[in-house]
């Protein structure tokens, strides 16, 4: 690919457009980054990267409009097709790209991707950890493994250091797949439901962007797909690549599922034969919640296809706590645990996050709104025989009570900060009680992302003695 000689734009000041940014002008390119962002709005870290490398900023409300300039341009993830300054320049023949597609466009080696609503992160991980585990039985630069895309670090930060032999994992969201037309080796798709209707036109189009990580397969590759979801099963028809299935409902021949207590890999032997690969007992798993199974399903499939033995994918599971943010254990005070599941911005999975416990439990919901049905959260609550009290934040949680009408679960409203709402938790709570901090909404009316929302948890859920 040779970028030199083009007058090229970077859009979005974040994490990836500083490394795209920082690529770019490694390979001795000219670059502008646009955003937004007056310069008193932009992190000062990313000014001052933006200032040693050398790249020029162009910020404020105006920030597209000389994009017709710019011959090539790189679009951050968050920066919708959609909008009409980008849908222009494309008209008239300029090169729209983004990091995800150069980065396929480059790449020496294997890649491994994995996309989905929820899991994507943990999946990711659990492939990385088992590929590297397995790379120290190798011989020296045989297969190093590298992790990144949503998590991680962006991937063209490491592209220079990959060869032949190396392999890629790469969490990836609708945002960096939608405009793809090159598809992973091993392509995984989880479960999908309705996610970012807050950026997309309508669901379809989001599974629509969802399914190019299958869509430019060939016969050499693999799909891995969550068979318990519809429109995850569905996709099996885009790809060439040939198809394993995951489930942890149903008996799978071609695949991985859960089965009398253990995660079992399935391969045909034969016209109507199978072979059974028994991997680990699911209450030898470290990994909390029933839902995680279908990740670690969708791990060993990936992990298995890609070389790593089962005694060493069977190690990762046994020691494997989670990520940050996700069903998180913080803190057990006076016999109470404390969860941080602030990653959890969607009905679907507080609900999976409801019914990994079976404990009494006290629940923090709400937050900001990501157009979401709440039906079925509010079925599982009504029907669900644990559930202590509810602590309801942020303004979406009056959209959630409407969907529990007439409980006896008492209700706790109008706490405005996270002290207020730990502090509540604490006294509702007794031995043996879990708190579960599981917003199933976006953080944006109270804080600035769900990290932080996740972290003032964990702080004040720390300062309890």
């Amino acid at each position: 690919m040779n970028f030199k000689n083009k007058k090229t734009a970077i859009i979005g000041i974040g994490v990836e457009g500083i490394s795209s940014a920082k690529f770019l002008i490694s390979k001795g390119v000219s670059v502008s980054i646009l955003d937004k962002k007056t310069k008193d709005q932009v992190d000062k870290e990313y000014l001052k990267q933006a200032k040693k490398i050398g790249a020029k900023l162009v910020l404020g409300e105006k920030y597209l409009k000389d994009l017709s300039e710019f011959s090539f341009i790189v679009r951050s993830p968050g920066v919708k097709l959609s909008t009409q300054e980008i849908k222009d320049v494309i008209a008239s023949g300029a090169n729209v790209t983004s990091q995800t597609k150069i980065f396929f466009d480059l790449c020496p080696c294997q890649i491994v991707g994995v996309t989905g609503t929820k899991g994507k992160g943990t999946t990711s991980s659990l492939i990385y950890e088992m590929l590297k585990l397995q790379g120290k039985d190798l011989p020296a630069g045989r297969q190093d493994a590298y992790l990144g895309g949503n998590i991680g670090v962006p991937p063209l930060d490491f592209l220079d250091k990959l060869n032949e032999q190396s392999i890629v994992v790469l969490e990836l969201s609708s945002f960096q797949l939608q405009d793809i037309k090159k598809s992973p080796h091993i392509g995984v798709m989880l479960m999908m439901t309705s996610e970012h209707l807050d950026y997309h036109k309508d669901l379809p189009e989001y599974i629509e962007s969802k399914r190019n990580l299958l869509r430019f397969q060939d016969k050499e590759d693999f799909a891995i797909i969550n068979s318990d979801y519809v429109a995850s099963r569905e996709s099996d028809v885009l790809t060439n690549g040939e198809v394993y299935q995951v489930s942890r409902e149903d008996e799978i021949r071609q695949g991985c599922y859960i089965k009398d207590g253990r995660v079992i890999i399935s391969l045909p032997d034969g016209a109507f034969n199978k072979k059974t690969i028994d991997i680990i007992k699911t209450s030898d798993i470290l990994l909390p919640g029933a839902h995680n199974l279908e990740n670690v399903c969708a791990a060993v499939m990936a992990a298995y296809l890609a070389g790593v033995s089962k005694q060493n994918i069977a190690e990762v599971l046994r020691t494997f706590k989670g990520l940050e943010h996700r069903l998180e254990l913080v803190k057990e005070v006076r016999g109470v645990r404390y969860y941080d599941d602030s990653f959890s911005t969607t009905p679907e999975t507080a609900i999976a996050a409801i019914k990994a416990f079976t404990e009494p439990e006290i629940l923090i919901l709400g937050g900001s709104s990501k157009r979401s049905d709440f039906k079925e959260l509010g079925k599982v609550i009504l029907n669900s025989s644990n559930i202590k009290a509810i602590i309801g934040i942020g303004e979406e949680w009056i959209r959630i009570k409407f969907e529990i009408p007439n409980t006896k679960i008492p209700i706790i409203e109008g706490l405005k900060n996270m002290k207020e709402i730990v502090r509540e938790a604490k006294k509702l709570a007794k031995t043996g009680d879990v708190v579960l901090f599981s917003p199933a909404c976006a953080s944006f009316d109270m804080f600035k992302n769900y990290k932080q929302r996740g972290d003032l948890f964990k702080e004040e859920v720390g300062k309890l003695k």
